[in-house]
Parts: C-alpha cells; structure tokens; sequence
C-alpha cells in the first residue's frame, strides 16, 4: 500500500494548482468588472430602423434612450434578474423614453437585457444600486441632459441639408462643457454621406459630466454602438428626417 501515497500527494498538488488556478481567472475576471465611467447612449429612431434594416413602423421623431452603460464591465451580476415589477411606476416615462424602438410590442426585453449586460454593473454605485435606481436613475440623467431642446436650439434639426460632425460635437461641448462623441452608420453603396446614428454623453462615477475621450485617448474607446455603428467622421453627415407616414 506505500505506493499509493506519491499518487495521492501528486492528486492532492495538482487540485491545489488548479484551485490556485481557479482563484486567479475569477481574481482576473472580477478586475474586468471595474469601471471608470458612465456612458448615457442617446439613439436616433430613424437610425435605428435603418440600421437593422427594420421597417419599423412610426418611430418617435425624438432623441430615446439606449442605455446607460459603465464603460469596460459587462453582465457583473448572473444571479440578479431582471423584475418588471419593480420598475412598475416608471412604466409611462420608460416606455416613452426608454422604448424598443425595433420591437416596440415587447419593451421589457429590451429593458431585461440592459439590465443584465450594463445595470449589473452601474450597480457598483450606490446612486444605481437597485433596478429602480439604475433606470430612474437614467431617466433623470437623460431629462437633466435635455437633448432633443438643446440640439434644436443650436438650430441642429433633422434635415435633408448635410451637417458637418466638428460643427455638431464643438455645439454640444459648448452647451455641455464635456466632450461628447458622436457615432455614424458608414455610408452604404449609392450613398454620399454617413448617418448619424448616435450621441453619447459621459458621467464620473458621481454622476458628474466628463468628457467621453480623454487627450491621447482613441475616439472609438469606450461605449458600443450598433452593429455597423462608428465613431463619426470628421466630414459631413446626414441627420434623416423621420418618414412621411402616408394617410
């Protein structure tokens, strides 16, 4: 039987490494979760549809919700479900605000997977650390920003007329005092200019602006667009009118 206990002392080192092992990728995936900032994604309905190539039917003629997105952390928290319920009086704002503009028969989907993907993770801070707070939280930010009124009081309104992305990034960062990013869909084959598509403004951890890129920072760091969503151009840019419905 004295044979026996090399291979059980090799049995029992080789368990340790591997629980070593274990507590290393999880000390790692936890350092993943850490995060900077926060990025309040504005998304233009017209945009949106033609970008999934959706014939979406009427989307809202105004700036709406994508989320609000702590900047390199994802999907934190697997065991915190998202609970329709305890956003039940935020309902009227949510689905005006905040709707599914692809899917605008089923919203809490789209609001499910927010939550899961990027509210886990704004939960860090204890001004969103609960479902309510983390989409009432936003609504406030999102109202507080104004965006649709600033935008037209800058005269910047959908328009068949191109505008130039500097004009429309100086203008915020004049309103704002942050840098903001701007995000396009490339142009397509047969058409001159890309669209916008997006607009993000960023917040501290203490929900105060900063700007969205720092200096030496790449213009495309941090936050996701779309699918075929990109950091705008410097160039001109198409702001699409909504659709004429016919009667």
């Amino acid at each position: 039987m004295k044979p026996a206990a090399p291979h059980s002392l090799l049995l029992s080192s080789l368990c340790l490494a591997l629980c070593c092992l274990g507590g290393a990728r999880a000390s790692r995936r936890s350092g993943n979760h850490e995060w900077k900032k926060l990025i309040m994604v504005h998304h233009w309905p017209v945009t949106v549809c033609k970008e999934v190539e959706n014939d979406c039917r009427d989307p809202p003629d105004y700036w709406t919700i994508h989320g609000l997105w702590p900047d390199k952390a994802e999907e934190c928290n697997g065991s915190w479900p998202f609970n329709l319920e305890e956003i039940k009086d935020l309902l009227p704002k949510m689905k005006m605000y905040w709707p599914d503009v692809i899917h605008p028969l089923n919203h809490s989907h789209f609001w499910k997977h927010e939550w899961e993907k990027h509210g886990t993770c704004a939960a860090q801070v204890d001004a969103l650390n609960s479902q309510k707070k983390y989409f009432g939280g936003s609504l406030d930010l999102y109202q507080g920003l104004a965006l649709n009124s600033m935008l037209q009081k800058l005269g910047i309104k959908p328009s068949i007329n191109y505008y130039q992305i500097s004009d429309i990034k100086d203008a915020l960062a004049g309103i704002y005092g942050v840098i903001p990013k701007v995000q396009c869909l490339p142009p397509k084959q047969g058409e001159e200019v890309q669209t916008i598509g997006q607009i993000e403004l960023c917040f501290t951890r203490e929900l105060r602006l900063r700007n969205c890129t720092e200096p030496g920072e790449p213009g495309g760091a941090g936050g996701a667009g779309g699918p075929g969503l990109e950091v705008c151009e410097d160039g001109p840019a198409f702001y699409p009118p909504p659709q004429q419905t016919a009667p």
